[in-house]
């Protein structure tokens, strides 16, 4: 593509990347069909082709954006399957980061989109408090009615109950000799919804022999603020980080940080990035990416005793868009759920977003509930038991529109290793499946080269 930017402009360095991203687009148009915007609306404007022509538009004039490219923009899921199959390898996924940033500081929104925007980014990323607010929601369901028509979306997606648990700074010792010292990102919303999630990994990876430590000082990945343009409060919450595992390095050794939600995980992988143009921490920003592993990504370097064989139930993996087109994570969270013993179900048009994607089903509710609803229909197809994937913001949006259980896979992982059953399925009945037989079960695990070892 050719952009007419100014040489002026090119020297800012945020245009200067930008410029390179845009030049790099021919045009093939391969982005067009995995786009779930485009798919479901068959408008231009709405594909990662449409929104770069109107991306370089909008930066090539600076200042304020027009109000249909923000609406465009806005309505980006930043799945990221596009950059699965362009052929060009347009680095979109920075692209509409940059594009954001300068819809933020150059667009002046409504004010209940300013205030929901802020609120969200405030007590998203703030476990207790967004606690608080779920509580508060939950009470204010029944005057669901009186409602302004914006806010009352936002209360129809909260959860029926959450299993909110929150970690203290702690080192939880592994119970074999240690193999590996990591730090376990624990994360902001997912503590407030789900904080079994956590506690099932810690004991997962202690059974291991990990030493796990949830690090002083670290918090929120600052993925929320980012996708939402807030660039300055994601730096701010990534410099947290990565001064806090920095320190734990240095002065006590991690071999990595363990990350259990996949958009975290993506956003911590990239802090190389982010934080490339600070002066001071920037090296050391790429040093604590090259450590963040998903927790499907560790467990299968170690590989896993299966403690008490479960049935074979029909787990259906849903792959979340961050895992499997920005961390290019897909193998081992099926290989190891096989391992554990379940029969794992692709899910058909599994490319495509369940329409959770961050703070997108609250700030697009009509277009992530036609996401959710499709992804819903396909889970179904498959007939499941169970719906295992690996982000807690995929979880809460299957979930919503399924009536099937949702876990996370590190929860399965550890009941079939000798944890309790996890919270979510207590009170449900799963049917008997068809037990397999030794051959069965040992000539699908040859089937599966990527099947991580069993001790």
């Amino acid at each position: 593509m050719r952009t007419s930017f100014t040489p002026e402009q090119l020297r800012d360095p945020e245009i200067e990347e930008a410029n390179g991203i845009l030049e790099t687009c021919v045009h093939y148009g391969f982005c067009t069909n995995t786009c779930p915007t485009y798919v479901l609306t068959r408008d231009e404007n709405e594909s990662p082709r449409g929104r770069i022509d109107l991306i370089r538009e909008m930066l090539e004039q600076g200042g304020a954006p027009k109000p249909e490219t923000v609406r465009h923009l806005d309505s980006c899921l930043s799945c990221l399957s596009c950059m699965s199959t362009c052929a060009a390898k347009v680095d979109y996924a920075h692209l509409i980061d940059r594009a954001r940033v300068h819809v933020e500081r150059h667009h002046r929104r409504p004010f209940f989109d300013r205030l929901l925007r802020r609120s969200l980014a405030t007590v998203l990323t703030r476990p207790r408090m967004f606690s608080v607010a779920l509580a508060l929601g939950q009470a204010a369901k029944p005057f669901r009615g009186l409602m302004p028509a914006r806010l009352a979306p936002l209360v129809d997606m909260l959860p029926s109950h959450a299993i909110g648990q929150f970690l203290d700074p702690a080192v939880f010792a592994g119970t074999r000799p240690a193999r590996k010292r990591v730090a376990l990102l624990a994360g902001c919303a997912q503590q407030a919804l789900n904080g079994n999630i956590n506690a099932a990994t810690i004991r997962l990876l202690q059974r291991l022999g990990c030493d796990v430590v949830v690090v002083a000082g670290a918090g929120c990945c600052g993925s929320l603020p980012l996708h939402m343009g807030k660039e300055d409060a994601a730096r701010a919450l990534a410099r947290q980080n990565v001064e806090a595992w920095l320190r734990e390095k240095k002065v006590y050794g991690l071999d990595a940080i363990v990350i259990n939600a996949s958009g975290c995980g993506t956003t911590v992988k990239d802090y190389g990035h982010l934080l490339a143009r600070d002066t001071e921490l920037g090296r050391a920003a790429a040093t604590i990416a090259s450590l963040a592993r998903d927790v499907s990504e560790v467990v299968a370097e170690l590989g896993f005793e299966v403690a008490d064989k479960k049935p074979a139930y029909r787990v259906a993996y849903h792959d979340p868009c961050s895992m499997q087109h920005g961390q290019k994570v897909t193998r081992q969270p099926r290989a190891l759920l096989r391992a554990a013993g379940f029969d794992v179900l692709d899910v058909p048009e599994k490319h495509f977003c369940c329409g959770s994607a961050g703070t997108y089903n609250l700030l697009q509710p009509h277009t992530a509930a036609q996401l959710g609803t499709r992804k819903a229909g396909h889970i179904a197809s498959t007939d499941p038991d169970i719906v295992a994937t690996g982000n807690i913001g995929c979880m809460t949006q299957i979930q919503r529109y399924s009536r099937v259980p949702v876990l996370h896979t590190v929860e399965l992982l550890d009941w079939a290793t000798g944890g309790a059953a996890p919270p979510s399925l207590l009170g449900t009945t799963l049917r008997e499946p068809i037990v397999k037989t030794e051959n069965q079960q040992s000539s699908a695990g040859a089937a599966d080269p990527g099947s991580p070892c069993i001790w």
